[in-house]
């Protein structure tokens, strides 16, 4: 059936207007950058793995992980055998604290940009009276499965990932200190953001975030209320872990941290479950730091939280 001459006008004008508004459907979509891909779950069992690896390697050097001992160089070792594997380029840092010989192990993931670095950390070192299975294996472990994780991704951020584990942070944060001031002070101001994870598993654990820097912080509080966990500004461990060199350097940090020697409050318990007036880790620093020393619902989140905080500010 042919249209006539009025019909075909309007029809015209349809075609016309269709054409311009997806048209500009288009264009608007290519303005729009890309969603960062999502960060992938953390395989709780895989966390566990590393933890159950830690404790067998202090198990067989003394029951420690300690600055200058046998059990933290193999520490070192096991998990530069595994990134290596996993396509990281590694470098062992050296150092000297208490006359013994200490080490940072560092892992960059090929690619991004090298003018905004994002990195993760925690201490590797045990103190000498235990296992440090909680202190620091949990943050130590959840790091590695994220750096993992980029790696079974073949994941392509637009910033480059850096890892770092570092060594005698028990004495005084000495590793971190040591890896910061001998950065360049270019290199230093291209690290975009340090987030650093220590104790992350406590038997009887909080929820608490860095505020250090505010889009950090506002990035791990954003994963922990999409889970319906509430969080708490943490003030135990401020500037007692490796995160205050960095933040002393001027560099954005931030960090997650489930409780040590302290008590849970009545309140706390009433909203995270456990128990109130016991500490949140009656293990701390003790010889029974060991994989029976760990909250599996807490190191499933916070390592979740990790990789989610990677993926976030990295993509």
């Amino acid at each position: 059936m042919k249209l006539s001459v009025s019909a075909r006008a309007v029809a015209s004008g349809v075609v016309a207007t269709a054409m311009l508004l997806t048209g500009g459907a288009v264009a608007d979509a290519a303005s729009t950058p890309p969603r960062p891909a999502a960060a992938p779950d953390i395989p709780l069992a895989g966390v566990k793995a590393h933890l159950s690896q830690l404790q067998s390697i202090a198990t067989a050097n003394g029951g420690n992980r300690a600055h200058g001992r046998p059990g933290y160089k193999a520490s070192v070792d096991h998990l530069k055998a595994k990134l290596d594997a996993a396509g990281y380029t590694t470098t062992v840092q050296q150092f000297t604290a208490s006359g013994r010989t200490g080490y940072n192990l560092i892992a960059d993931w090929p690619g991004g940009d090298a003018d905004q670095v994002v990195m993760a950390g925690s201490h590797l070192d045990s103190v000498s009276s235990g296992p440090g299975i909680n202190d620091n294996g949990s943050g130590s472990a959840a790091v590695l499965e994220t750096a993992l994780a980029v790696s079974r991704a073949q994941y392509k951020p637009a910033k480059h990932l850096r890892f770092a584990w570092w060594g005698a942070e028990e004495l005084g944060l000495v590793g971190s200190r040591h890896y910061v001031n001998r950065l360049a002070t270019g290199d230093r101001s291209r690290i975009s953001a340090y987030l650093n994870f220590d104790m992350i598993g406590s038997p009887n654990p909080g929820y608490f975030v860095y505020d250090d820097d505010p889009a950090i912080e506002k990035t791990f509080k954003e994963y922990f209320s999409g889970l319906g966990v509430p969080t708490e500004i943490e003030t135990e461990g401020d500037g007692r872990s490796d995160h205050a060199p960095f933040k002393s350097a001027g560099v954005p940090v931030g960090g997650l941290f489930t409780g040590a020697s302290r008590a849970k409050t009545a309140a706390q318990a009433a909203k995270w479950g456990g128990t109130a007036g016991r500490a949140f880790d009656r293990c701390y620093h003790s010889s029974c730091d060991t994989t029976a020393n760990i909250d599996d619902t807490a190191l499933d989140r916070n390592s979740d939280a990790v990789a989610y905080a990677v993926w976030e500010l990295s993509g």
